[in-house]
């Protein structure tokens, strides 16, 4: 792919000139330009790196919220940080001054993390697809397939093979000078001719766009007549586990049914989540994509400034608009955002011993051998009705029963 911190004068183009060749008379950005630029990319990059910064923090910092799928949500956010601040942040000083200012070992570093970033971020949203596939099409193989442990050898080889790749354009980059008639600006752009660079172009397009599309599209496929042709797959246990009594002396029962089918609708709305990341992937960086293939096909590149700024922005804008996403699609990463800021109903940070001992009865139910993300936590429980779980001898305005023995809450509950 193309350096998105390029200079215009370099993009799709071969930049070599003759020692006594000039390229004619350098023009400054117009006012309109820089202001525009500047204050989109600002707040673009801003808000980007402050949401991907709590995806990180809420993942980290929240138990319950370590699931394999959101460790691939961090990986994807960590990669977008890389590019808002490898791409995003150097275009705003490219406006300003119209060429590189951050010096030859600027130049290395910024391409290599630049494209480290957006390589990464393709396998991450690659990984969590396949994961997902397995937990919804697989779930038997999934109880050993999709585990936090193996999340994190996957994301570390992720990272690992996405450097070694990106090494080779440290070898590739380099400022050169560029030579007008009133002035001489520094550039940073590459050593090859646009003969040799193409191929790695290509090899990377297909690589790390093409086809984690067609991937996603043809698994996305197979999950959606999964989940919303057919019915979900169900779980092992729930065979042997038709209904589940919560309690003893109330006589109260829950179908295991109600438990299925809101597990069906969390997978629902997880994937839906996770394939909207997907299609804003492909979209935001179809523009630029298109403009790179376009030109390498042309004698005379097009290089309209606005048309630039406006795919640099759509690439910064998917790197940004993830955390968004998390926000509006899921109850849990809203709820763990508000808590992280400090904006949303404080919860007790130690709940009635009942509750813990019926929180660690459901996890316990639920944790042998299946997937960490579909566990029962501690907040969804202490989010139902009370009178689903609570012995009735402490319920109030409960009438006890004749010759019933007084219980101590939470005694009639099996751990």
């Amino acid at each position: 792919m193309e350096n998105i911190t390029i200079d215009n004068m370099t993009v799709g183009n071969d930049t070599s000139v003759q020692d006594n060749e000039t390229l004619g008379v350098w023009t400054d950005y117009t006012v309109e330009y820089k202001v525009v630029s500047v204050f989109l990319v600002s707040l673009i990059c801003g808000v980007g790196i402050v949401g991907n910064v709590m995806v990180i923090l809420v993942v980290l910092t929240t138990k319950h919220m370590r699931t394999p799928t959101n460790c691939y949500l961090v990986s994807l956010a960590a990669a977008d940080l890389m590019v808002l601040t490898a791409a995003g942040l150097p275009n705003i000083t490219d406006a300003l001054h119209g060429q590189w200012v951050y010096g030859y070992a600027g130049c290395l570093g910024i391409t290599y993390f630049q494209y480290l970033g957006i390589n990464a971020s393709s396998c991450s949203i690659t990984a969590f697809t396949v994961e997902r596939y397995i937990a919804i099409c697989h779930p038997i193989k999934a109880q050993f397939l999709c585990t936090l442990s193996r999340a994190k050898k996957i994301i570390m080889l992720v990272w690992a093979l996405t450097s070694v790749y990106c090494v080779m354009w440290l070898f590739l980059s380099d400022t050169k000078k560029l030579v007008y008639d009133n002035v001489v600006l520094l550039s940073c752009a590459y050593k090859v001719s646009r003969s040799h660079y193409l191929p790695i172009y290509f090899t990377d397009f297909a690589v790390f766009y093409v086809l984690p599309l067609m991937l996603a599209t043809v698994l996305y496929g197979l999950i959606a007549r999964i989940l919303f042709l057919n019915p979900l797959p169900s779980d092992p246990k729930d065979s042997t586990k038709k209904w589940k009594k919560e309690t003893s002396q109330g006589g109260r029962m829950i179908s295991a049914s109600s438990s299925s089918s809101a597990t069906a609708a969390s997978r629902r709305q997880v994937t839906k989540m996770l394939a909207v990341v997907v299609i804003l992937f492909a979209l935001l960086w179809m523009p630029y994509r298109t403009l790179v293939v376009v030109n390498s096909f042309l004698e005379k590149a097009y290089l309209d400034t606005w048309f630039l700024l406006f795919c640099r922005l759509c690439i910064y804008l998917n790197s940004a608009i993830n955390p968004v996403i998390y926000n509006a699609m899921s109850q849990k990463f809203r709820a763990a955002f508000k808590k992280l800021c400090h904006c949303g109903p404080q919860r007790m940070e130690k709940p009635a011993s009942y509750s813990v001992a019926l929180t660690y009865s459901v996890i316990k139910e639920t944790s042998n051998g299946e997937s960490p993300d579909h566990f029962t936590t501690e907040m969804d429980e202490l989010n139902t009705p009370t009178d689903q779980y609570l012995p009735s001898s402490i319920l109030p305005n409960t009438k006890r029963m004749p010759y019933e023995e007084p219980s101590l809450p939470g005694s009639d509950v099996k751990a």
